[in-house]
């Protein structure tokens, strides 16, 4: 497959300045995204409860959104916004599409927009690789496993939730300590390593 660059943004569905690496094709194999997604059910309101720290989200520091919305263009525009230690709100917008019709939840994303459009060859992987059956939980991935997104519709979820998917993100090949928790008002409010959130 094609290693493609992510282009500058916050949270899941963002992604940004990743590197080619090699033996990513062997890796690509071992992380699986979900044939199915229904962009429909897909579309609005996503909290990051956890992630993989990224460059790009230094400045977050606590409640950290995605808002995806479908466009005429058959496109979504996705708007991720987060707060900084100064407590204003940084945005960022871009925009994904699917890019294998054999299996919906492979999408690719970019934030870098020249001349008006989103130039995709500067976005990146956005894999749906966990998903509740009733679109309250997902889990966004990397075939390179560099990226991770654990995004929830409320700000918080239920103990048991929480381990089933520490569990599917290991059963992924990650490194559920790799992802540290997100705080949000209403939920979760200490940085800590996601495999440490059990009480």
């Amino acid at each position: 497959m094609t290693q493609r660059k992510f282009g500058s943004g916050i949270a899941a569905l963002c992604l940004g300045g990743v590197l080619s690496m090699s033996g990513s094709a062997a890796l690509a194999a071992d992380v699986k995204a979900k044939e199915r997604l229904d962009l429909q059910r897909y579309l609005g309101r996503w909290n990051e409860i956890a992630s993989i720290p990224q460059f790009f989200q230094r400045e977050c520091v606590r409640d950290t959104v995605a808002e995806y919305s479908l466009l005429e263009s058959g496109e979504l525009r996705v708007e991720n916004t987060c707060t900084r230690e100064d407590g204003g709100r940084k945005k960022a917008e871009g925009r994904a599409r699917r890019f294998d019709s054999a299996v919906e939840a492979k999408l690719e994303v970019s934030f870098f927009k020249l001349f008006g459009d989103y130039r995709f060859w500067a976005g990146g992987d956005y894999w749906v690789i966990e998903l509740d059956p009733n679109y309250q939980w997902a889990v966004v991935g990397h075939p390179s496993r560099r990226y991770g997104w654990v995004l929830a519709r409320k700000q918080t979820l239920p103990v048991e939730v929480i381990a089933e998917i520490i569990g599917r993100i290991k059963a992924q090949g990650y490194d559920a300590c790799a992802f540290l928790v997100t705080p949000q008002t209403g939920g979760m409010t200490i940085r800590r390593p996601f495999c440490e959130a059990l009480p």
